[in-house]
C-alpha cells in the first residue's frame, strides 16, 4: 500500500480556502489499518479550517502556533466559510456542496484539489433546534432534527465521494443557558449524540472533533465559565487557549491513522 502524500494544487485568485482536508495517495479511503489516507511519519500535509466567528476564536487561541511547535511538517490555514451566505449550518453545507445552490463559495471538487484535510464546523445558532413537523425537507433552512438528519446523510454520501481526503467535523458550538429553551438544548444534545454514535462510521474518511463535549462537559449548555458573557455564546480567550491544542492533536491523530482509536476531543 502506498501511503505517501499526494499533492495537487489549484490556485484561485482572490480566494483563500477554509477547510481542513487531507488527501493521500493509495487505495480507498480507509482509516486505522485501512487502505490509503494515512500520512507516513515525517510526511507533509496541507490542512484548511473552515469557520465563522466561534471557529475564529478557537483559531486565535493558538492553533497555528501549536502546529508550528508540535507538527511543523503539516501546514494549516483558515478561512471564513461560507462567505456568500450568513450561516454555516447543516442546510448551508448541503446547499453549497451537495445541491450546488450557492455561487461564490468553494465546492468540494475545488477544495479537495488543494488540500489534504478539511475541517468544518457550525456556530452556536445550530443549537436553536425547533420541534419536528413530521414533514422533513432536505432543502429547508428550518433548524429541525428531521431536516438536519437528511442534510447530514446527504453530506456523508458526498464526502465519501472523496476517499483520499480526510474530513474532520466539529460537533456544533452550543448556546448559553437562557438563549434557548431546555427542549431546544435537549434536541441539540440528541443530534450530536446521533452524529457521534450513528452518523459517524469507523473505517471511512470522516472524523469527529467533539467540541460540543468540551463546551458542555456533559451538560446541556455552554458552561458559563467558558462563555464570553452570560448572554454571548462565543468562547472566551481562556477556553480557546485550552482547547486549541486539543484540536491540533485531534487533526494529527486523524492524519497519522489514529482517528478511530483515540479520543474524539483530542485529550
Amino acid at each position: 500500500m502506498n501511503t505517501s502524500v499526494k499533492f495537487s494544487r489549484v490556485f484561485l485568485i482572490g480566494m483563500v480556502s477554509v477547510f481542513i482536508i487531507v488527501g493521500c495517495s493509495g487505495g480507498g479511503g480507509g482509516d486505522d489499518g485501512g487502505s490509503g489516507g494515512v500520512v507516513t511519519p515525517g510526511g507533509e500535509a496541507e490542512i484548511i479550517l473552515l469557520h465563522h466567528s466561534t471557529g475564529g476564536v478557537i483559531w486565535d487561541g493558538g492553533v497555528q502556533a501549536w502546529f508550528e511547535q508540535n507538527a511543523p511538517q503539516y501546514s494549516i490555514m483558515e478561512q471564513w466559510f461560507p462567505g456568500a451566505v450568513d450561516g454555516n449550518y447543516p442546510y448551508d453545507y448541503w446547499n453549497i456542496w451537495v445541491n450546488h445552490g450557492v455561487a461564490g463559495d468553494s465546492t468540494l471538487e475545488t477544495l479537495t484539489a488543494q488540500y489534504q484535510a478539511i475541517v468544518f464546523k457550525h456556530c452556536f445558532p445550530v443549537s436553536e433546534i425547533d420541534e419536528d413537523t413530521g414533514s422533513p425537507n432536505i432543502a429547508s433552512e428550518e433548524k429541525r432534527l428531521e431536516n438536519y438528519y437528511l442534510q447530514y446523510n446527504a453530506l456523508k454520501a458526498k464526502l465519501h465521494g472523496f476517499p483520499n481526503t480526510r474530513f474532520i467535523v466539529w460537533t456544533g458550538a452550543m448556546q448559553v443557558a437562557g438563549a434557548i429553551d431546555e427542549s431546544q438544548a435537549r434536541r441539540t444534545n440528541a443530534f450530536f449524540a446521533w452524529v457521534k454514535n450513528n452518523w459517524d462510521e469507523p473505517g471511512d474518511n470522516i472524523y469527529i472533533w467533539d467540541f460540543y463535549e468540551l463546551e458542555t462537559e456533559g451538560g446541556l449548555y455552554l458552561r458559563p465559565e467558558y462563555a464570553s458573557s452570560t448572554d454571548d455564546a462565543h468562547p472566551n480567550a481562556a477556553f480557546a487557549q485550552r482547547v486549541a491544542p486539543l484540536l491540533g492533536q485531534r487533526i494529527v491523530n486523524v492524519l497519522e491513522g489514529r482517528g478511530d482509536s483515540t479520543s474524539l476531543t483530542g485529550q
